[in-house]
């Protein structure tokens, strides 16, 4: 199977693809577990690079691009490209595109006073989810469907591995990746601070994502242990999947069946 290369997975998550490619995409993501990997790899190495990097100034164009390129360098090389071989698309434009974007948000999304990193998804390494092992039966019988607090030495935890120990707190809701509502553990490898205004893709949107996601499997339409998965594989994905969207609906706004 060929696969997206780097270009377009990016140009795929900016939402940039021409509407034909961005539907191949968005099929050829739902069929290949390698492409979703690597654009969760991707996502994961540019909110590594602008979390390090955020300081009270800007830093200048020639240091994020050598920091970029070495972040670029140590990632596994991607496997035969299927825009690549649609296309005729070389690497090195994939390379020369994240180079770009790097410095792009660099330059756009740190600012003086400005410590929320402005990220949708969380680092894979640090929140890889966790769910403890109970039935649908178990999670539906929950009379409450809102998120355990999680600790005041919890949060400060998530937020110091983060890298965003002086972040503002009241800009953050310190998300469970897999939502206890879905049989979601309360174990650290589950949390991750999920901006509430920094992204359209902020914890609004999750929480929304979590109550349609709940509704179908006690409703019987989704198998828990899926729901689990999608949740913490890509809860962006999971989102325009079950609420039939590319953007986040604005609050209240019925999804489409």
């Amino acid at each position: 199977m060929n696969h997206l290369s780097d270009r377009h997975l990016l140009l795929h998550l900016e939402g940039e693809l021409p509407p034909h490619e961005k539907k191949l995409a968005q099929e050829h993501l739902e069929a290949c577990w390698k492409c979703r990997a690597r654009a969760r790899e991707l996502e994961t190495a540019i909110a590594d690079f602008i979390g390090a990097h955020q300081t009270t100034e800007a830093p200048p164009a020639a240091g994020p691009r050598a920091l970029l390129k070495a972040r670029l360098s140590q990632l596994p090389p991607p496997s035969s490209s299927f825009f690549r071989t649609r296309l005729g698309l070389p690497l090195a434009a994939a390379a020369c595109c994240l180079v770009l974007l790097g410095l792009v948000l660099v330059r756009t999304a740190i600012r003086p006073d400005d410590t929320t990193p402005l990220v949708s998804t969380p680092n894979a390494r640090l929140t890889p989810g966790a769910a403890l092992l109970e039935s649908r039966q178990d999670v539906c019988a929950q009379s409450s469907t809102n998120n355990k607090i999680v600790p005041v030495a919890l949060q400060k935890k998530v937020f110091e591995e983060y890298g965003i120990a002086r972040a503002q707190p009241h800009a953050y809701e310190v998300d469970y990746l897999v939502t206890p509502a879905l049989g979601g553990a309360d174990d650290i490898h589950n949390l991750w601070p999920h901006s509430y205004s920094a992204t359209v893709w902020n914890a609004q949107v999750k929480d929304a994502l979590e109550d349609r996601m709940r509704e179908m499997v006690c409703g019987g339409s989704l198998d828990l242990t899926e729901a689990q998965r999608e949740i913490a594989t890509n809860w962006i994905a999971a989102y325009k999947k079950y609420f039939h969207t590319d953007q986040p609906l604005a609050t209240g706004q019925p999804a489409q069946q």
